[in-house]
C-alpha cells in the first residue's frame, strides 16, 4: 500500500509516504489564508520525490489546525443558541472555579454566542421524562425566530437531552424546515453526556466551527480528489481518524488534530522500541506540544479546556505552549528577556529565512550559536541567512545590553524553560516522576533542545527517531479509525449489573466513569470486563492509587459509559537511521527535515529499531 500523510504546522506543512518499506518525506510552507492548498503543494513535493503519482496513493489522512486556530483567533459562523427557558445564559454564567483563587478580575472568554442571539425553549425535562411538553407550534416559531438573525449556525442543548433528546430533535426537524442549508448541531448528538455547561459549552464550539470546517474540507476533498487522491481521513482529537465528511459536521472533534498525530506516532514508537514510558516533546515552528506515553498507552482525557472554553469530549491529553523555532524573542518593558507566544510564522518567519521578517526567533538564536548549518537548505531548499539571524539577534542583545553571543544563549534557554514548565504540567504537577521516562523528542526543532530539557528535568535517556522531523505525520499516515460515543447513565449499587454495562455496539472498548456516591467527579476505568465486581475492584484499585484511600462498604455509581469502534491502521515499521556510534556532544547531527544537537555530557548511537538513543554521561 501506498500511504500518505500531511500534517499542516504553523510554519510548515509536513508530508509523508510509506510506499514498500520505504519513507519519503516533505515540507512546504503553510499557507494561512487557505490551508488546502499548503497541503497540495506538501503531497506533490513528496510525490515528486519518492517517484509516484496522485492515484497510486491508497490512503490520504490529514491532521490540520483549522478549528485550533479560528478558536484561538475568534473566527467562527455567526451562531445561534437554543436553551431550555430560563437557561439561555448557561454558557456565560459558566462555572464558579478559577484557576487563580485572588485574580478576581480574571474573565473567562466571552460566549461565541451574544445574547441577542441567544433564544429560550418553552420545555423542561428532567432525569426521568417530560416535565414540560415542547409543542410543534413553538419548535416552528423558535426556528422563525433565528432564521430572523440571519444565523449561519445553530447550537441547540437543551436540559437533560443527554437521557430523552426528543424535544431536541423536535427543534433541529423545524430548523431544518425553517433554514435549508444552515449548520445544526445538537448537543445530545455533540456530546451525549450529563453537566449542561460543558454540554451547551461544547455545543456552541461545534456550531461556530463547522462551517468554517466544512467549507476547507470540501475545498481540500474537491482538490484531492481532481488529482486523482483519495478523499482525505481526519485525525480527530482522541487520535483515530474519520472521514471528511464526520469531520465537517462536527468541528469539535478536531479541535486538537495536528498534535494527535504525533500522540499517535508516540504510541507507535512505544510498542516498537519496547521504551513504555516516554515524555513526548513536538517541537515546531510556532508551538511545542507535550503529552505522556505510560506502559504504551497515550494519556487522554475525557475533556479539557482549549482556549479557556470547556470540550466536553475524548481527546489525547496534550499540552501546548507558544514555545517554538518561529517564536519571536522580545525585551518587556521591565527589560526582561521574553520568548513567544507571538509566531513568525510561515510568512515572514524566522529572519534567517530570507522572507522579509526581521524580528528574532528562537530559530535566528539557534544559527547564531551554530546549532544549525547555513550550508544546509530547510524544507523547500529554503536556505538559512546567517547575517540576517546575526543582525535581528543583535538588535535585541543591543536593547538588553548583552553580547549577540549571549543573547541568543538567552534566548534559547527561555524557550527551553517554557518546555520545562510544561513538560512539569503534565508530569510532576500530576504526580508523576519523568525521571522514570525517557524524552522522545520530534517535530522540526524539538531534537534541537531535547537534550536541555531533559537535563533540566534530571531525566537520563532522551529518543529521536529516524523521521522525527515529521512524526506526526507519519502518525497519521499509520493512525487508526475511531468511532466514540458515550452515555450518562447514573446506575447506583444494585442497578449496576452486568446487562447494564453491556455494550451497545458490539465489539467496542469500554470505559467507565465511576465515583463513590457523594462525589462530584469520577475517575475512568478501562480494560475492565463489564462485570459489576470486576469494575467494583478496579475503581477502588484506581481510587488508591489516585487518592490513597478507598470506602470499601461505599457505593459506587456508574455515570458514563463510554463506547470506541476500532478499526486498526496500516501496520508501520519504524524506517531505521544509518547506524550511529560513538557520538559524544558537543555535536551536531542532521537528520531528514530536522538536525540533533548533542551538548557535551551526553553520547549517542543507534538502536536496534534504528532508533538515535541519546544518554546523559554526567
Amino acid at each position: 500500500m501506498v500511504l500518505l500523510g500531511v500534517d499542516v504546522g504553523g510554519t510548515f506543512t509536513d508530508a509523508v509516504l510509506l510506499s514498500a518499506g520505504t519513507l519519503h518525506s516533505a515540507k512546504t510552507p503553510t499557507t494561512p489564508d487557505d490551508e488546502s492548498v499548503g497541503v497540495l503543494n506538501a503531497v506533490t513535493a513528496v510525490l515528486a520525490a519518492a517517484g509516484h503519482t496522485h492515484v497510486e496513493v491508497n490512503v490520504f489522512a490529514h491532521g490540520m489546525t483549522v478549528a485550533t486556530n479560528a478558536l484561538l483567533e475568534g473566527r467562527h459562523a455567526r451562531t445561534a443558541l437554543i436553551a431550555t427557558e430560563g437557561f439561555t445564559d448557561l454558557i456565560e454564567l459558566g462555572r464558579q472555579t478559577r484557576a487563580d483563587l485572588y485574580r478576581l478580575r480574571a474573565a473567562r472568554p466571552a460566549p461565541l454566542v451574544p445574547a441577542d442571539r441567544r433564544f429560550g425553549a418553552p420545555e423542561r425535562m428532567i432525569p426521568s421524562g417530560v416535565l414540560r411538553p415542547l409543542s410543534e407550534r413553538d419548535a416552528r416559531e423558535l426556528a422563525d425566530a433565528v432564521a430572523d438573525t440571519g444565523s449561519e449556525a445553530v447550537a441547540v442543548c437543551l436540559l437533560h437531552s443527554y437521557a430523552h433528546p426528543e424535544h431536541e430533535l423536535m427543534v433541529g426537524e423545524a430548523l431544518a424546515r425553517a433554514l435549508p442549508g444552515v449548520h445544526v448541531s445538537l448537543s445530545h448528538e455533540v456530546v451525549g453526556t450529563f453537566r449542561e455547561y460543558e454540554r451547551a459549552a461544547t455545543t456552541e464550539i461545534d456550531a461556530a466551527l463547522s462551517p468554517l470546517l466544512a467549507r476547507y474540507l470540501e475545498r481540500l476533498t474537491a482538490g484531492a480528489q481532481a488529482a486523482g487522491l483519495p478523499a482525505p481521513l481526519i485525525m480527530q482529537s482522541s487520535g483515530g481518524v474519520t472521514d471528511a465528511a464526520t469531520a465537517g459536521a462536527h468541528a469539535a472533534l478536531t479541535v486538537l488534530s495536528g498534535p494527535a498525530g504525533g500522540a499517535a506516532a508516540a504510541a507507535r514508537i512505544a510498542d516498537q522500541t519496547g521504551r513504555r514510558d516516554l515524555v513526548c516533546l513536538d517541537m515546531g515552528g510556532t508551538s511545542c506540544d507535550v503529552c505522556v506515553v505510560q506502559d504504551g498507552v497515550v494519556a487522554e482525557a475525557a475533556g479539557r479546556e482549549v482556549a479557556g472554553r470547556p470540550i466536553a469530549l475524548p481527546m489525547a491529553d496534550i499540552h501546548t505552549v507558544g514555545a517554538g523555532g518561529g517564536s519571536i524573542a522580545w525585551a518587556d518593558p521591565g527589560g526582561a528577556l521574553r520568548v513567544g507566544p507571538r509566531s513568525a510564522g510561515a510568512a515572514p518567519g524566522p529572519a534567517c529565512y530570507g522572507r522579509g521578517g526581521a524580528e528574532p526567533t528562537v530559530t535566528d538564536a539557534n544559527l547564531v550559536l551554530g546549532r544549525l548549518d547555513e550550508s544546509t537548505p530547510l524544507a523547500g531548499g529554503l536556505r538559512l541567512d546567517l547575517e540576517a539571524a546575526v543582525r535581528s539577534i543583535g538588535e535585541l542583545a543591543q536593547t538588553l545590553g548583552l553580547t549577540i553571543a549571549a543573547c541568543a544563549e538567552g534566548v534559547v534557554a527561555v524557550a527551553e524553560a517554557e518546555m520545562v514548565r510544561a513538560v512539569r504540567v503534565m508530569t510532576v504537577e500530576r504526580g508523576v516522576d519523568p525521571r522514570g521516562f525517557a524524552l522522545l523528542a520530534f517535530g522540526g526543532a524539538g531534537p534541537l533542545h531535547a537534550c536541555a530539557v531533559a537535563e533540566a528535568l534530571g531525566m537520563d535517556t532522551v529518543l529521536v527517531p529516524a523521521a522525527s522531523g515529521v512524526l506526526s505525520a507519519l502518525g497519521l499516515a499509520a493512525a487508526e479509525h475511531r468511532t466514540d460515543t458515550a452515555r450518562t447513565v447514573l446506575l447506583r449499587g444494585a442497578a449496576i449489573t452486568a446487562a447494564a454495562l453491556a455494550p451497545q455496539h458490539p465489539g467496542s472498548e469500554l470505559a467507565f466513569e465511576v465515583r463513590y456516591q457523594g462525589q462530584a467527579h469520577e475517575l475512568t476505568v478501562r480494560s475492565v470486563a463489564p462485570e459489576p465486581a470486576a469494575l467494583r475492584a478496579a475503581f477502588e484499585a484506581l481510587h488508591q492509587e489516585r487518592y490513597g484511600h478507598t470506602e470499601p462498604d461505599g457505593t459506587i455509581e456508574v455515570v458514563t459509559i463510554r463506547e470506541r469502534l476500532i478499526t486498526a491502521g496500516p501496520a508501520v515499521d519504524l524506517l531505521p537511521l544509518a547506524v550511529v556510534t560513538g557520538l559524544r556532544g558537543p555535536a551536531v547531527l542532521p537528520m531528514t527535515e530536522t538536525t540533533v544537537w548533542i551538548p557535551a555530557g551526553w553520547r549517542g548511537e543507534t538502536d536496534d529499531t534504528g532508533t538515535l538513543i541519546l544518554e546523559r554521561t554526567r
